[in-house]
């Protein structure tokens, strides 16, 4: 084993083994698809800030969801943009390492944030009376906050566990960036403590959180039924309609990358999946929030018949 191992100061991504014209075309296509990303994300944070009646919790927390969509996005896509363009051109040693514990703090940050939107609606719709008093924006802060800094303490504990491993010499990742898992089978050592730690964390910040999600929805749910007025039975089932969708895309993805059985081919099923994850959500989030949520479509035509005012 000795022999194998070296001093690793690059790795070459594998990405997608894909024909040149095909690659193109990907390119084309991802780097629309960032594009959509970083403006429809930007959008909604810039209609929250722009418009008072969206400074509220619900949508302070959306602004912080939009923040990690684009982290998520800015982390991971242009390096595969780049890998798409020239696949043979190597990511620092360090630019890995980052790159992996980035993907990993903005993760669990927005499982995180996730949890403290559905906690916003739950208060919000069983609790309406007292919801000004128990979220406060000290409350607010104090959760958006506790959120990124869990995020971060969680992954230095992965990276400090990764950092001590000796690297073989092959260095060739097969992904499109540096997953952690995929970092690990480069690894000339035991990486069973690793192994144990990736699954511990992805049970702790997604079973647990998915499963207090699911609870809180079904208060919600049945405060909704006890609603007398047809119209505020509507409006409370569009206010969680929404987080409902981006809930379940992020939590169905990411728990079967994770916690879910492995079956037939989970190397390229997880690659697929974390492309899923990493650039298809980050888009697919501010899209179902402007479609979906009456009041961010009238702040978006506030805020234009402001600018064709002026």
């Amino acid at each position: 084993m000795g022999d194998n191992m070296t001093s690793i100061t690059e790795f070459t991504l594998l990405g997608f083994p894909l024909g040149p014209r095909i690659q193109m075309v990907l390119f084309g296509l991802f780097t629309l698809f960032y594009a959509f990303t970083l403006l429809g994300n930007g959008l909604i944070l810039g209609l929250i800030s722009l418009d008072p009646r969206l400074h509220t919790p619900m949508y302070f927390f959306l602004s912080h969801l939009a923040i990690v969509d684009i982290a998520y996005a800015c982390n991971t896509v242009p390096q595969m943009l780049v890998n798409l363009l020239r696949p043979d051109k190597p990511i620092s040693f360090a630019g890995c390492l980052t790159q992996t514990f980035l993907f990993l703090t903005f993760a669990v940050t927005e499982c995180l944030l996730l949890v403290v939107m559905s906690y916003d609606r739950y208060v919000a719709i069983c609790h309406p009376l007292r919801y000004s008093v128990i979220m406060s924006w000290r409350v607010c802060i104090t959760l958006v906050l506790t959120s990124w800094i869990i995020g971060v303490l969680l992954s230095l504990v992965h990276l400090m566990l990764l950092l001590p491993l000796p690297f073989c010499r092959f260095q060739k990742i097969n992904h499109f960036f540096c997953e952690i898992m995929a970092v690990l089978k480069l690894v000339c050592a035991d990486t069973h403590i690793n192994e144990i730690m990736v699954l511990a964390g992805a049970i702790s910040v997604l079973v647990g959180p998915f499963s207090s999600i699911v609870i809180s929805y079904m208060c919600i749910f049945c405060a909704i039924l006890r609603i007398q007025s047809g119209e505020g039975q509507r409006k409370a089932f569009s206010t969680c309609s929404s987080h409902l969708c981006v809930v379940g895309l992020f939590y169905g993805t990411a728990i079967i990358m994770y916690v879910g059985p492995r079956y037939g081919n989970p190397k390229e099923q997880k690659k697929y999946l974390l492309l899923f994850h990493s650039l298809f959500n980050p888009m697919l989030n501010p899209l179902i929030y402007s479609l979906r949520n009456l009041e961010v479509k009238n702040a978006l035509k506030r805020v234009l018949g402001i600018q064709r005012a002026l």
